[in-house]
């Protein structure tokens, strides 16, 4: 039996195709927060976290944001003991590039056997045989690009990785990355309440680049009582939070906002963002009072 949109609201966000032949459902999860405080160790409850995982695949989620730093491993391996074995349509995303010390800890390391390792330990970490995006987290300001990008080049030769993609660079770096090898994502912080890589996703859209917005749902004062965000909160009975991601998707088709949550109810309000529609007026309102 077919299931409709009603029952996988992720469905009402549209589809991306990611590198011109990986699709999915806009709408997607970001699953940095199913670990323990700081990003480190396991979570408080595992067991909620598997759910989460499972309720998002559920609700037409088909797009899955991770990194081997996030844990380091545990998100990984969560995914996997949720959803393995994957439905034909799930696309997993991970990222290497940042090494972890400790809790909230983040150092760029871009060696280039240092992310052959990290991809091969995210592959068995995974369950996958190939990784469809596999995002270099930070540049390695220590390594040469040319070096960091060319072993990721190596991996998708040998059909490790399928796509690669880019985390918080600028447009300069976006184009020093493509002269060296073909790139299909970049994911910047952006949302509502703070465009600082406006640059970053107007050139994403000119150049068919998926944009994968960290932090999608900050809103900032556009949330507070007698907001912008209040007001149109209220004509369509939708929380703060769903109208922030609304507009993400309205504001371009290269947009994949990735929300995350290490709660059930959570994830239902944020994947039911994909049903909210803005009209003109309100979409134009809202980028304004930010």
């Amino acid at each position: 039996m077919a299931t409709n949109i009603s029952e996988q609201p992720a469905k009402a966000s549209g589809t991306y195709r990611i590198g011109g032949d990986v699709t999915v459902n806009r709408l997607g999860y970001g699953a940095m927060q199913i670990t323990g405080p700081g990003v480190w160790g396991d979570p408080k409850d595992p067991a909620e976290a598997v759910r989460v995982l499972r309720r998002a695949v559920e609700m037409g989620v088909t797009f899955i944001d991770t990194a081997d730093s996030y844990g380091p491993f545990v998100s990984e391996l969560l995914i996997r003991e949720a959803l393995h074995p994957y439905a034909d349509d799930l696309v997993i995303a991970t990222k290497a590039g940042l090494s972890r010390s400790g809790p909230g800890d983040w150092r760029a390391l871009g060696r280039p056997e240092y992310l052959r390792q990290q991809c091969e330990l995210s592959l068995r970490h995974l369950g996958l045989d190939s990784i469809p995006l596999y995002q270099l987290h930070r540049i390695d300001p220590k390594v040469p690009l040319a070096d960091q990008l060319g072993e990721l080049a190596l991996l998708r030769e040998e059909g490790k990785i399928q796509h690669i993609g880019l985390s918080e660079v600028s447009v300069a770096q976006i184009e020093e990355s493509r002269a060296i090898t073909t790139i299909a994502s970049v994911q910047n912080l952006y949302n509502l309440a703070n465009r600082s890589a406006e640059d970053v996703l107007e050139y994403c859209e000119r150049n068919d680049l998926a944009f994968i917005p960290w932090f999608p749902i900050a809103t900032g004062e556009l949330a507070r009582p007698g907001g912008p965000l209040d007001a149109i909160s209220t004509a369509h009975g939708a929380s703060p939070a769903q109208l922030a991601l609304a507009w993400l998707l309205r504001r371009s088709p290269v947009m994949l906002p990735i929300p995350g949550t290490s709660s059930v109810a959570h994830l239902e309000e944020n994947v039911g963002a994909a049903d909210v529609r803005l009209t003109d007026d309100e979409f134009e309102a809202l980028a304004k009072a930010s």
